[in-house]
């Protein structure tokens, strides 16, 4: 398949949306890695955003593209352990 359909889409942002719901800042408040931890919220949380501006364009490409930067902000942040995310392999690349 070469193209990006209102399926996929729908399944990304419904993947990345729980992702974003799921993780939570895990480290302590008043450090530098929970400095880190709400930078690489941000980063997911502004991706997002950016992937519903594309979407509302009918821009799939960038929508398609800015949910997989999304959910790789999160995805690298729960690796690393800055987020919990309740050990869900599913969402998540851990354990």
């Amino acid at each position: 398949m070469k193209e990006i359909t209102d399926a996929k889409l729908k399944k990304y942002f419904d993947v990345t949306g729980k992702a974003l719901k799921k993780a939570k800042i895990a480290a302590p408040k008043r450090t530098h890695l929970h400095k880190m931890a709400e930078d690489f919220l941000s980063m997911a949380k502004n991706y997002y955003s950016d992937a519903q501006h594309f979407k509302k364009k009918d821009d799939y490409v960038n929508a398609f593209a800015a949910l997989n930067y999304a959910h790789g902000w999160l995805d690298a942040g729960a690796r690393v352990g800055l987020f919990d995310v309740k050990h869900d392999s599913k969402l998540f690349t851990v354990d």
